[in-house]
């Protein structure tokens, strides 16, 4: 399956989830709602401490972790968020940053981009802004960024050296990226690998833990570790696990 078909079915499904989705924190849209492996996964409301206002308005339910509450945001500092989707975590690390600091959204898909500028405005965020990029790709200059976050979407890029590689570019000597993800354990029949709805769903991408682990030190990024991890309860007539973690590490 060429990356090209992987990219458009994720950017047609979450375009339409841009457009159609009214925010539901949890299950009925994003990640695991597609029938197969896909639809075994829950993902949970992770925003229930926000203010209402700014759930409501950019939950769409779609993370797998909290990357923000383990990355060390401090006021002042330059923080990305990769899949920004509808603009959460965005505002989350705006939050912490505070006025002397600014948080970069970046998402491949217009309507995403479209609807967390309209959330922006929406909530009065003024230290943020949204770029339309792919990961692989990053519309960031070198050595620019103190803090890189990600929730649940590198295993959507079906080029993951690429992306890691990218992380490891932008950030400052010194800087830490906090990605939560879904990993498995065992490795994935080709039925699913090859099935786009997987894709999207955030199962088809997985690669397993210590290769995924692998793949961030070889980029140059270093004391990698996992912060946090969950096994999702599957069906055992699967011959795999698939987990979220949250892994950080330093540039």
């Amino acid at each position: 399956m060429s990356d090209s078909k992987v990219k458009d079915a994720v950017r047609e499904k979450y375009a339409q989830i841009a457009v159609t989705a009214s925010s539901c924190c949890g299950p009925s849209c994003g990640c695991g709602t597609d029938s197969g492996v896909a639809g075994t996964i829950t993902m949970n409301n992770l925003y229930s401490g926000l203010d209402e206002k700014t759930r409501q308005a950019a939950d769409l339910g779609l993370g797998c972790g909290t990357p923000a509450a383990f990355a060390g945001i401090k006021p002042g500092m330059t923080v990305l968020d990769l899949g920004s989707g509808a603009g959460i975590d965005v505002f989350v690390a705006a939050r912490e940053v505070g006025p002397t600091g600014r948080v970069i959204g970046i998402d491949m898909t217009r309507e995403m981009v479209a609807r967390a500028e309209v959330n922006k405005r929406k909530l009065g965020v003024a230290n943020a802004e949204f770029r339309l990029g792919e990961i692989e790709h990053l519309p960031v200059e070198n050595d620019s960024v103190d803090r890189v976050i990600s929730n649940c979407v590198i295993n959507l890029v079906p080029d993951k050296r690429r992306a890691f590689a990218e992380i490891f570019r932008v950030l400052k000597a010194g800087g830490t990226f906090t990605v939560s993800d879904i990993v498995s354990h065992g490795q994935l029949p080709e039925s699913i690998r090859g099935d786009l709805s997987e894709w999207a769903g955030c199962v088809a991408g997985a690669v397993e833990k210590d290769e995924y682990l692998g793949i961030i030190r070889e980029a140059g990024l270093r004391d990698v570790e996992v912060a946090s991890e969950k096994q999702y309860p599957l069906d055992p007539a699967y011959s795999f696990g698939l987990s979220s973690v949250t892994v950080r590490g330093t540039k």
